[in-house]
């Protein structure tokens, strides 16, 4: 499974260790990724995504996954994000008309 959040699309950085002599040696650094499961209330069911840190604090901020995916656009999400999205908008649609 890839080290990238589902939603933001936030994934691993490179750098580097420097010590005190200053030597340098290449690191990682990891996304803070948690695994999360969000109620849809467009599709009435739990999703369950991996997802930074940022991006949970970004949806509370937003009131729920729903409202966060209708305010984001969808140029700036991975596809499975866009593929969600698509799938709560015809669910709204549905229960509008």
């Amino acid at each position: 499974m890839a080290r990238r959040c589902q939603l933001t699309g936030k994934g691993v950085l490179t750098g580097n260790n420097v010590s005190h002599a200053n030597n340098k040696t290449r690191r990682r650094f990891l996304p803070n990724l948690q695994e999360t499961a969000l109620l849809s209330d467009a599709l009435g069911q739990m999703i369950r995504l991996r997802l930074s840190a940022h991006a949970i604090r970004s949806i509370e901020h937003n009131g729920g996954l729903d409202a966060y995916l209708a305010k984001a656009k969808a140029d700036g999400l991975p596809q499975e994000a866009r593929r969600l999205k698509k799938r709560i908008e015809k669910a709204q649609a549905r229960t509008a008309a």
